[in-house]
């Protein structure tokens, strides 16, 4: 999943919304007063204020920029997963664990779902009780009809992409030109019945994204949905102003009786939606708003103010926890054609001067694989980066004698957060030793991701992803990031180096209907991996550390794994 100024989110990015597997431990860290004591392990997992369970007040959300949407149906970002949970639910649930990667747990469904025995089959029933904010039942053709939404790519260009692709129907278009999706059925009102190509045992985590998230067909807005997403969950949209404010009330047709994994205790959340960053980290650490917290990447805090971490009345307020997001840094391999041209711009990049930009070691380490060793089945990743991440400027020169190569390039960066810009001048200056041009492009933070997914796209930018469905998994990182198209056809929805090989590629999408154990089908997914990445379609940079700061008044304050930010779901403020 991408992170968007997380983009996503990663990410992206948010996106962080994929996974990756934590390098923390798995405890929680706390200090006095529940405050940071990171002796240990600097990457241990911080929650402040925790095990509190009083219900009332309102929160501030401070943001830099707007969702990039609202629509479960064309939500591919992190941020939007984040506060989604509020006022969306899902067949099943990624449920946050500082430090841990989510477990996926019943949410919708009575249970993870039942399989066939061939495995190509899941079934799974509806609780008792659900209702939409205006008191309707939730049926389960309110559920297939929000995954049918999803296939209309031409409507929903971020709609996320994992469950469709391991579902029968390959070639449907979504319910507005061709009607029923066959590879759904919905025999009665509490059971929907999944058909696949081929055995999937990580099905549980693809109905936890937000294809699942029912929607009333009545309601159906299409592009206007998400200004009013009809509400599931515990909250629904009082009002929504875009680019300044958006406030989330509680539902009062929501049932916690049917939801043991949302708390919901705040009544109220306000979303400030175009705050800047120095702003955000400065009254965070001076406590200005005491219900404050932050979503946006690395709480905010710009790198001037990261000494004020170390004082004893901030630390005791900064929640903190490696996320599974990657950050990276994609070429596009449709103006930077030459897998030999992009092997130099990336061993010309000084990835170690970038990890300043972020911050420095406090903020997270160097990678050189969006591959962890916690994936099952993951093998060895073999790299040409320096593991400390210096530039190798000699060898790039040598890799570019006799070669055309573009000599001026663009790198997009989301304009919010400026530790990005920053890593575009780190980028000017590596690029410029190997007689390349680079213009640093700022793109409106909200219309990031949009950006890079159309004509838009430059020749260098930053994402990150964060998910897809299940962190054990090598494929929801592999796939996502540079698989082919549902058809095998073209680059994928979330490929945003726009890779696509013949032959590469095409492995990846025989590799999708292959059967195996998880770790069986890690290896070879793994070494794929391996294959794709000897062509340099990207290249890894940071794993993130994220230490947001919380006003005073807030309690159970813990950074998701998935989310890279505060988990909205576990909060509450004590007034």
């Amino acid at each position: 999943m991408k992170k968007q100024a997380v983009m996503m989110l990663s990410f992206t990015a948010a996106m962080a919304l994929g996974l990756t597997a934590c390098a923390g431990g798995p405890g929680v860290a706390k200090g006095p007063q529940g405050g940071v004591d990171q002796s240990a392990d600097r990457y241990a997992p911080v929650v402040v204020q925790s095990g509190f369970a009083e219900k009332g007040g309102n929160i501030n959300v401070l943001m830099s920029a707007d969702f990039a949407t609202l629509d479960p149906g064309n939500s591919n970002y992190v941020q939007t997963a984040n506060v989604g949970q509020l006022y969306y639910r899902t067949l099943t649930m990624a449920k946050e664990t500082a430090g841990q990667p989510p477990e996926i747990v019943p949410d919708l469904a009575t249970d993870l779902g039942k399989v066939s025995d061939d495995g190509k089959t899941w079934t799974y029933t509806l609780r008792d009780g659900l209702k939409f904010e205006d008191g309707s039942p939730i049926t389960s053709k309110d559920i297939k009809y929000g995954v049918e939404r999803t296939y209309a790519r031409d409507v929903y260009t971020q709609a996320p992409q994992e469950l469709n692709s391991a579902l029968t129907d390959d070639a449907y278009k979504g319910p507005y030109s061709d009607g029923d999706l066959e590879a759904i059925e919905t025999p009665d009102d509490k059971t929907i019945v999944f058909h696949l190509k081929q055995a999937f045992a990580e099905f549980p985590a693809l109905v936890s994204r937000s294809n699942t998230a029912p929607v009333p067909k009545a309601k159906d807005t299409k592009q206007d949905y998400t200004n009013h997403p009809v509400s599931s969950g515990p909250y629904k949209v009082k009002s929504y102003d875009r680019g300044r404010e958006m406030v989330l009330e509680r539902n009062e047709n929501w049932d916690p009786a049917t939801d043991p994994n949302r708390p919901a205790l705040p009544d109220t959340y306000t979303f400030s939606l175009s705050t800047s960053q120095s702003t955000i980290s400065q009254k965070l650490i001076s406590d200005a708003d005491a219900n404050a917290i932050t979503l946006d990447s690395n709480g905010a805090l710009q790198v001037s103010d990261a000494a004020s971490l170390n004082d004893p009345k901030i630390k005791e307020r900064t929640a903190g926890g490696f996320l599974g997001c990657i950050d990276v840094l994609d070429l596009n391999t449709e103006t930077i054609t030459d897998p030999t041209v992009r092997k130099a711009i990336a061993l010309a990049m000084d990835r170690e001067s970038i990890q300043v930009q972020y911050g420095g070691a406090r903020f997270g380490e160097l990678v050189n694989t969006q591959l962890t060793k916690n994936m099952a089945g993951v093998t060895e990743q073999i790299s040409d980066l320096d593991p400390a991440g210096k530039p190798k400027l000699e060898e790039a020169k040598k890799l570019l004698e006799g070669k055309e190569y573009p000599k001026k390039l663009v790198y997009g960066y989301s304009n919010a957060t400026e530790r990005y810009k920053n890593v575009g001048t780190v980028l000017q200056q590596n690029l410029k030793e190997l007689g390349i041009d680079l213009e640093l492009r700022p793109i409106p933070a909200a219309n990031y991701y949009s950006t890079l997914a159309g004509e838009g796209m430059p020749d260098i930018a930053r994402s990150g992803w964060c998910g897809g469905a299940d962190s054990s998994s090598v494929r929801m990182t592999v796939d996502p990031n540079l698989g082919p198209s549902l058809d095998g056809k073209t680059y994928g929805f979330s490929n945003i180096p726009r890779f696509f090989d013949e032959e590469l590629s095409k492995k990846m999408y025989e590799l999708r209907s292959a059967t195996g154990t998880a770790e069986e089908l890690g290896a070879k997914w793994s070494d794929l991996y391996n294959e794709v990445m000897a062509t340099y379609p990207l290249v890894p940079t940071m794993h993130s550390y994220t230490n947001s700061v919380v006003g005073s008044n807030i309690r159970n304050a813990q950074v998701g794994y998935f989310f890279g930010a505060i988990d909205l779901n576990s909060v509450g403020v004590a007034e």
